[in-house]
């Protein structure tokens, strides 16, 4: 019998290729051109728990497969060229070549010409839903989302914000690069755009609000640590933070850094984070069939409320958005004790945060509806779901609890603070998530 959490997972998963052998192992089915190709691995939008509240649509999704491609469209920075402006060079006008232009005033301008690299794959991430962005993203809201929390007045994600290069031969290393190439096969940062000459005479630059990049250490598992922020530049170099994240002074190169993608690792695109899950991780996460098996066995064991002595059940992944409308089912918690009640009226104080007394221990705190992490990619291992953050709600692992509760996640152009990942609320309380007691010790 399987002993350990990664023993349990890997035995459900084998179990679930058997019964799906047709399907990807974390639900999600690539069109059939791509079924025979290799998978990279795969970019996920913290925020949301499995999908958008409007549905997925098209590239506008919260998961985005990176396939190796049927033929290479990497390219690859070969000579430079220095023009009056930008629209000067014959290279920026001709559509088929792509460039990247530095403009270092008036009359001076540095175009980089790309060439074609038949060795790696080049996959485009930004706002912009015009062909050259592979995946689009929008402004991600904290909280519980309808499709009318998703209308953003004003983005603060670049339209072509960053590119992801990936090798096609093994190992399939992955790299990314702030800035991505519009529609005329162009990058321009403008005289105003943070740029400067390297020790070998080549150009680099940052955008506006910067892309950045944090590696977990220890790998994205059991014990895994948050690593530090960086930014990442146009050429793929590595750089501390700027004070501010539109701040024309760029930050201290960082010399044993990489822009190489790590299993585990964070893009932030200001207004977006992003979480790099590599093929090789995929296998050792959850599938959303394992994390469903473990809300049946939760709801099979009938746990009671201590109140209403009713039985309680977690609600399935297409009800999970909002509270369900059998509410004495819903699980709720105490979360400044842990204990799980169903839904009732004992005692509520009165105050504007709507706070509650705990029947079993008298701790006077918030009371939630519990709800299933249901995003595969954001464990860090299979164990039971025992913990839930606060104030949210959603219940998890513990170690993925530990895990993302020392994560600072960017927050506007300055600030930092630890977020559920399932919904990007802020979390609260001394540790930012708690143990769930049940009446009858499930979980304990």
């Amino acid at each position: 019998m399987p002993t350990s959490d990664s023993e349990r997972c890997e035995a459900k998963k084998l179990k679930t290729e058997a019964q799906h052998m047709s399907t990807e192992e974390n639900g999600e089915v690539p069109s059939s051109p791509e079924k025979a190709q290799l998978k990279y691995g795969e970019l996920v939008v913290l925020g949301y728990n499995g999908s958008l509240p409007y549905g997925e649509k098209g590239r506008r999704k919260t998961r985005f497969t990176l396939f190796k491609r049927a033929a290479a469209n990497g390219v690859k920075p070969s000579t430079h060229h220095i023009t009056k402006t930008p629209q000067a060079s014959k290279i920026v006008a001709d559509k088929s070549h792509h460039s990247v232009s530095y403009t270092l005033s008036r009359n001076q301008t540095v175009v980089v010409e790309y060439v074609r690299d038949e060795d790696t794959d080049m996959f485009q991430i930004g706002r912009s839903t015009e062909p050259p962005i592979d995946f689009v993203v929008i402004d991600t809201l904290p909280g519980n989302k309808t499709a009318e929390d998703c209308k953003v007045q004003q983005s603060t994600i670049s339209r072509f914000a960053c590119r992801i290069v990936v090798e096609r031969n093994p190992t399939h290393t992955a790299r990314i690069y702030a800035a991505g190439f519009d529609s005329s096969n162009n990058i321009f940062l403008g005289e105003r755009a943070t740029k400067w000459k390297r020790p070998d005479s080549s150009m680099d630059g940052l955008t506006t609000n910067g892309v950045l990049i944090m590696h977990p250490t220890g790998g994205f598992g059991q014990e895994c640590k948050a690593g530090v922020w960086r930014e990442v530049s146009v050429c793929g170099g590595i750089y501390s933070l700027r004070e501010t994240r539109p701040n024309p002074q760029r930050g201290k190169l960082i010399d044993d850094e990489s822009n190489v993608l790590h299993d585990g690792t964070l893009i932030d695109l200001c207004g977006a984070t992003l979480l790099w899950r590599s093929s090789a991780g995929l296998q050792k996460t959850p599938t959303h069939k394992h994390i469903e098996e473990l809300r049946k066995e939760i709801n099979a064991a009938r746990p009671q409320c201590p109140v209403g002595l009713n039985t309680l059940a977690f609600p399935t992944r297409s009800r999970t958005t909002k509270v369900t409308e059998e509410k004495e089912r819903q699980p709720y918690v105490y979360l400044n004790c842990g204990h799980v009640h169903g839904h009732h009226l004992w005692g509520q104080k009165e105050n504007e945060n709507g706070d509650r007394e705990c029947p079993m221990c008298r701790t006077v705190g918030p009371y939630v509806p519990l709800y299933m992490g249901n995003e595969p990619a954001f464990y860090v291992d299979c164990g039971p779901p025992t913990h839930a953050f606060c104030p949210c709600g959603h219940v998890c692992s513990e170690q993925t609890a530990r895990y993302w509760a020392q994560v600072p996640l960017p927050h506007g152009v300055h600030a930092f603070h630890a977020a559920c990942p399932f919904c990007a609320t802020q979390l609260t309380g001394e540790q930012g998530f708690i143990k769930l007691i049940f009446q009858n010790d499930i979980g304990t």
